[in-house]
């Protein structure tokens, strides 16, 4: 099972890599590039498995609570701004794109500067 949630923290990884780099590439034409959603979907689902393995003692990891609770919240808000985008890709500016990826730098920094 170990192997199996390394695998998640590596898919985890990749996930907020290509939405950072789908929003930064984007931020002179404001766009979402089509994988971002795949990305911050990938993020958010495999975040969410992580901390199931882990809360069920499967792995021998362990999570502050307050702190999983801080990055769901901004996954979930990135997620939503990328849905938004995505369904309404004539509202996108650079605003939103900077916001989605000031919030995978915020999650991100949270992930490791968090003790």
């Amino acid at each position: 099972m170990k192997l199996v949630f390394e695998l998640l923290v590596v898919l985890h990884l990749l996930g907020w890599a290509i939405v950072l780099g789908g929003t930064l590439t984007n931020l002179r034409t404001p766009r979402i590039a089509p994988g971002v959603l795949h990305g911050v979907l990938t993020a958010l689902v495999t975040g969410i498995a992580m901390v199931g393995l882990a809360s069920s003692g499967v792995v021998d990891e362990s999570f502050d609570n307050a702190k999983i609770a801080v990055k769901l919240f901004v996954a979930f808000v990135a997620t939503g701004l990328v849905l938004f985008g995505v369904n309404r890709p004539e509202r996108v500016t650079r605003g939103l794109v900077g916001a989605i990826a000031g919030l995978v730098v915020i999650n991100v920094s949270v992930a490791v500067l968090w003790s």
